[in-house]
Parts: C-alpha cells; sequence; structure tokens
C-alpha cells in the first residue's frame, strides 16, 4: 500500500510544488513589474521591463517536457507573440520558458529564451540573489506543511491497508492473486 500511495504522490508532487511556485513568481513579479497572469493559452505571465514585454511559460524545473509538448509552448508563443503585435505593432516582445530550479547555460532557444533557476527568478524580480533568499521560509512553510501532511499519510495507509485486506486478502492474511488480478485487468461483466 506504501508504495503505492508514494508513486502516486510523487506524480501528484510536480504539479503542486509547481503551482506553488508559479504562484510565487508572478505575485513577485507582480510587486516589482507590475506582472500579471496572462490569459494567452499556455502563457502564465506578463510583464514590461525596459521596454520587453515578456510572455513566460512557468515550469517548475528544466526537464518538463517531451518535444511535442515544447512544440506546443512555442505555438502558443507564436500565437501570444502575433496578438501582443496586433494590439501594439512596435512592442518588442520576448518569449521565456522560465523554470524555478535548474540550470541550461545556454538560454537562447532561437524562438525562445529558456532562463533558469537564478537566471528565471532574477528576471522576475530584477534581484540577483532572490532565488537563495526564498529557501529557508519556503523550508519553514515546507516543515510546517510536512508534519501535518505526515498525520494524514498515516490514516491514509491505515485506511487502505485495511481495505485491501478485506478486499483481497484470505482469514490467514495472504494475498488472494486471482481475485486481485481479475479486479485489476479482468473485462467488466
Amino acid at each position: 500500500m506504501k508504495s503505492i500511495l508514494e508513486a502516486h504522490l510523487s506524480s501528484q508532487e510536480e504539479g503542486i510544488f509547481g503551482g506553488f511556485l508559479e504562484e510565487l513568481a508572478i505575485f513577485i513579479c507582480n510587486k516589482v513589474y507590475d506582472g500579471r497572469k496572462s490569459s494567452a493559452e499556455g502563457v502564465d505571465l506578463e510583464f514590461e521591463k525596459d521596454s520587453i514585454r515578456y510572455i513566460v511559460s512557468i515550469k517548475s524545473g528544466p526537464n518538463w517536457g517531451n518535444s511535442g509538448q515544447i512544440a506546443k509552448m512555442k505555438d502558443h508563443f507564436k500565437k501570444a507573440k502575433r496578438i501582443l503585435r496586433a494590439n501594439t505593432s512596435r512592442v518588442n516582445v520576448v518569449a521565456v520558458n522560465g523554470c524555478c530550479y535548474g540550470k541550461d547555460d545556454s538560454p537562447d532557444k532561437g524562438e525562445y529564451l529558456k532562463l533558469c533557476g537564478q537566471r528565471f527568478w532574477e528576471l522576475v524580480s530584477g534581484d540577483s540573489e532572490l532565488y537563495t533568499e526564498i529557501i529557508e521560509p519556503l523550508g519553514y512553510k515546507a516543515k510546517e506543511r510536512n508534519d501535518r501532511f505526515n498525520e494524514e499519510y498515516s490514516k491514509v495507509i491505515n485506511k487502505l491497508t485495511i481495505e485491501f485486506a478485506q478486499g483481497y486478502c484470505d482469514d490467514s492474511g495472504a494475498i488472494n492473486w486471482e481475485k486481485l488480478v481479475k479486479f485489476n485487468s479482468g473485462k467488466k461483466e
């Protein structure tokens, strides 16, 4: 039960963690550059800095997608640029794949910039050290939530174990594999 639950939670962690960091980046950029959540499809943040309009797709880390997902991001950037240039023909628009952590020492990807870690946080905040300054408060909040999470996690493990034992184990505690395989892979009757 523990392995199944941990696999599920691990897949959810990226979304939860990434969502939090995205909101944090938008909040910080709003305070510094009047940045805002974008209404353009596939674009998370828009702001202007030094006469450049930045459109940013925020990801938690640098290895976030396959070639199809990256192509889709590039298409979203092209569409957003077209719309922005139609509204204001002389605006310089720069597309950014912003990664909240990690490194990419070749940020120019041709159609967009890939700014990771320090480079990303500096872009949205103007502060080259912000990426290290946010760690301590994030760690404190994480520990606080982790304690509550562990308590709830134990309850879920216990509940799943009881349900599994009642549904798929005999009186001796041995797993009824045939019943389990039929549940998992058998066709519905």
